[in-house]
């Protein structure tokens, strides 16, 4: 689920050879985009470890900080479930419904469910974590947490949720990935009594599994959870979690074997993996994704021309060739062309390229006093891509300045803090609520830009209000075009956020997030 995700294509191309219609200057398609066919893989067998390599270290385990936490899944379940259609079917909560067009929600909890700890996830221990998120500005659930006016326990396994206003699809902010802000990951009230503010650091939740050891920047193990609610699940033992930084030590560990599992989040990676017939590649470009964000408050991009300039003065396919190994799936909207959200309007009020307008746009701000020279920041992994927008910058007339982070420092001070005037991010989503609003919305915990259009606040509201689909699906497409029109962020490709796995992994069931559940995964050894 739209969990909001770092991603960047590396340069060079891989020299992937043809296979299965990847190659070559073949498009990029989507590929098990949600996991599996699970009914045709067989009975699952048990045991074994899973080994996986990520692309970052683990910031926390606390699902009111925001990261990036691939284990988090393993170690907490969802209470509720966002399916691939957009609905939300139950998973470790029995139903959350409405009776009153979603003013008021009933949340109901399955009986005999403990953490792995022992203690009962009860109705007061949904309280308690959903209290959290209310009281932690910083949450990435706290949007979601905010509209929330009242909680109720008329019974050990009930919470009913007051709202402040109507919300159609409030149950979605139950269901969906640790990294975009989710209130359905719930963590034992006796470890949060134990270990207060270090929770991050010692995780006690009611998922498939349980922390065993963590070293930082080496390894995290978790092992399988005696206490689990799912009757003969999880199949594996253990997990083993290690970071793996650098994008080629990734890939390369998952071609030789290394790994059974890697979360890919470049280019490089999914080709390189769709092109080796020995592999199994789960991807799906989904809404939004790679884009650069631009300061609306700070000049040169508080200046709707100089936005438009970047925007016209970046040759995709030039960027395609050096950067995305002549693949890049590019986007010019928020949606998808495939989904419904997506009008056609937004595509054709996007600005193609054209250097010499974009060369006349800088001119004209020069000339009316701006300095159209700016600095560019990204991680230390963006390099290449960095000197490319250097190039096709100059070369309308704006001097680019780079500076470079490591991932942890570059998420949590420059783009968190505010502390850019141009970068980079991706933040694929599955459905528009709450993916486009935490991007888009005045008071959206992704918008790391400041956007602020009261309209667009109006229309992600009611989509998020109504019940009615056809009044949904208009509201989108409004929002849609009218970011467009703002230009509020430059989108340029969709999102490579993969899952590559060795054969003998199955029962893969993930979100295009990459969050994927770990109690049905197994090994055919």
């Amino acid at each position: 689920m739209l969990v909001l995700a770092l991603c960047a294509a590396l340069a060079a191309a891989c020299g992937a050879a043809d296979n299965g219609g990847v190659g070559g200057n073949k498009p990029i398609v989507a590929v098990n985009p949600y996991g599996a066919n699970l009914a045709a893989e067989g009975a699952p067998k048990r045991g074994g470890t899973l080994t996986i390599g990520e692309d970052r270290e683990i910031v926390s385990f606390d699902p009111t900080v925001q990261n990036a936490n691939p284990a988090a899944a393993a170690v907490y379940d969802s209470l509720m479930k966002v399916e691939p259609d957009g609905t939300v079917a139950p998973f470790l909560a029995e139903s959350m419904t409405t009776a009153d067009g979603g003013r008021t929600w009933t949340l109901k909890l399955r009986p005999n469910v403990a953490f792995s700890d022992g203690t009962p996830l009860d109705a007061q221990a949904v309280v308690v974590n959903v209290q959290r998120h209310i009281d932690k500005v910083s949450s990435p659930a706290h949007q979601a947490a905010a509209q929330i006016a009242s909680m109720t326990t008329p019974d050990p396994l009930t919470v009913v949720f007051g709202l402040k206003t109507a919300l159609g699809d409030f149950s979605t902010n139950f269901g969906g990935a640790f990294f975009g802000g989710t209130l359905g990951m719930i963590v034992s009230p006796a470890a949060l009594k134990q270990y207060g503010d270090q929770i991050g650091s010692h995780p006690v939740g009611a998922g498939p599994f349980m922390l065993v050891s963590w070293v930082r920047d080496a390894k995290l193990d978790v092992t399988r959870n005696p206490h689990y609610w799912q009757p003969n699940m999880p199949y594996l033992d253990n997990i083993e979690f290690r970071p793996i930084p650098d994008t080629d030590s990734r890939s390369a560990s998952i071609q030789n074997g290394d790994v059974d599992m890697i979360f890919g989040g470049y280019n490089q990676e999914l080709v390189r993996g769709l092109a080796n017939p020995n592999l199994n590649v789960y991807y799906g470009p989904g809404n939004a994704g790679e884009f650069l964000y631009f300061n609306l408050h700070n000049a040169p991009f508080d200046n709707r021309d100089m936005r438009e300039a970047i925007v016209r003065g970046i040759d995709l396919n030039a960027l395609s060739a050096s950067q995305y190994n002549n693949q890049m799936v590019k986007a010019d909207s928020l949606f998808d062309a495939s989904s419904p959200y997506h009008t056609a309007a937004a595509s054709a009020e996007w600005p193609t390229f054209d250097q010499a307008k974009a060369t006349q746009l800088v001119d004209a701000y020069r000339a009316g006093g701006g300095n159209p020279d700016f600095v560019f920041k990204t991680t230390t992994t963006r390099q290449a891509f960095a000197e490319f927008l250097q190039a096709q910058m100059a070369a309308i007339g704006i001097h680019v300045t780079v500076q470079t982070y490591d991932l942890a420092q570059f998420s949590s001070s420059v783009l968190q803090g505010g502390d850019f005037q141009l970068t980079t991010w991706v933040g694929p989503f599955d459905n528009p609520d709450p993916g486009a609003s935490r991007l888009l919305h005045s008071g959206g915990n992704g918008n790391y830009g400041k956007y602020a259009n009261p309209q667009v606040d109006q229309w992600l509201d009611d989509a998020a209000a109504t019940q009615d689909p056809a009044q949904r699906t208009k509201d989108y497409q409004q929002v849609e075009l009218q970011v467009n029109k703002d230009l509020v962020v430059d989108f340029f490709s969709r999102s490579y956020l993969s899952t590559i796995t060795k054969k003998d992994v199955k029962g893969m069931d993930r979100f295009l997030s990459r969050d994927m559940w770990f109690a049905g995964t197994w090994l055919d050894r």
